[in-house]
């Protein structure tokens, strides 16, 4: 029997939600960032995030479930982000989503938020099948991991310091550009000169699948100051530093390919809409004889489609959370169970 979900996003600074029928499909979904807000802050206050998602939670919940042409009675669960995140911002969504269901009479499960994007390319048309290798490539994540199903992960490499789109935001910085600063730094790299500048591709001329990206941040930071005479330099350092994190991640995968001999590499998170990581890592793929998945481009970044329909698994699995509202915002892959 199909079962219909409702999921909730709010880990950080975007309102997520989404409804999922299993068996059927993504009913609808509609988001609301808060990227304007925390631009004049030059990124996210965590209070002024958690005050937002009050606001806007219960009226996107209302204006999707008018759209999709549903009443609260035939909703059969709720799924909602219960970490990693910001505490208070995680506690919003988890707050409304329990109490939501509890006055529903359905089911409730606390979803991880990087298994709802690492499970994000499964709501496409074309989906991988399990075991497969997964990058997860964020603002405050960049992971390798195996993943032989629904809750059977294992940890590949991870950066041992600042996450791809970490290093992104803080280039950007550097150079000037808002926030949130990756969009911003890959629209200018566009303009660049990809032959003038070569940065290091950290961390690829030894074993393993860890990554590191600080010192990408350093070397870009030292370029812009060698060449601070130049006022076409911001263009040139962009898309060297991109070019750089582009060819360490394919660089990586391309090894974990080939140290786990599987041929299928799915790629989410934020960073993965950036379309000259994905057209590398495509090529990388293509270059051992497999296949990439990728998300779309609006549910690469924190979405409740992803939310939803991981909730949708665990609860059709028979899983679901206690009346207790708990949150993790720290909070490994790892400790969560299969789902058989």
């Amino acid at each position: 029997m199909d079962v219909i979900v409702l999921g909730i996003e709010s880990s950080c600074d975007e309102t997520g939600v989404a409804i999922y029928e299993t068996g059927v499909g993504l009913l609808g979904h509609t988001l609301y960032s808060q990227a304007e807000m925390h631009a004049q802050y030059g990124g996210v206050v965590p209070e002024l995030a958690s005050r937002d998602h009050i606001r806007r939670v219960i009226p996107l919940i209302d204006q999707l479930l008018d759209r999709v042409g549903l009443s609260s009675q035939q909703i059969d669960g709720v799924a909602y982000t219960a970490g990693p995140g910001l505490m208070g911002a995680l506690m919003v969504g988890a707050c409304v989503g329990r109490s939501l269901a509890y006055g529903w009479g359905v089911p409730a499960v606390g979803v991880h938020h990087m298994e709802g994007h690492l499970l994000a390319p499964l709501l496409e048309g074309e989906i991988p099948e399990f075991p497969f290798i997964a990058l997860l490539v964020s603002g405050g994540h960049t992971q390798l991991i195996r993943v032989d199903g629904v809750g059977r992960y294992q940890l590949l490499g991870e950066s041992v310091d600042d996450a791809a789109g970490e290093a992104f935001d803080k280039t950007a910085k550097l150079l000037g550009l808002g926030y949130p600063g990756g969009p911003a730094l890959s629209e200018l790299a566009k303009q660049g000169n990809p032959d003038r500048f070569h940065f290091p591709r950290p961390m690829v001329d030894r074993p393993g699948l860890d990554f590191s990206f600080s010192g990408l941040k350093t070397y870009a930071r030292n370029t812009l100051q060698q060449n601070s005479d130049d006022p076409t330099i911001g263009a040139d350092v962009a898309r060297a530093f991109e070019d750089a994190v582009a060819d360490t991640l394919a660089i990586k995968c391309r090894r974990a390919l080939r140290e786990s001999d599987l041929r299928r590499l799915v790629v989410a998170g934020g960073v993965s809409a950036n379309q000259r990581i994905r057209a590398r890592l495509q090529e990388i793929a293509e270059g051992e004889r497999g296949e990439a998945f990728f998300p779309r481009v609006e549910f690469c970044t924190d979405n409740g489609a992803m939310i939803a329909f991981a909730g949708a698994l665990r609860l059709d699995a028979g899983e679901s959370s206690g009346l207790a509202i708990e949150v993790s915002p720290r909070w490994p892959l790892s400790e969560l169970p299969a789902v058989h």
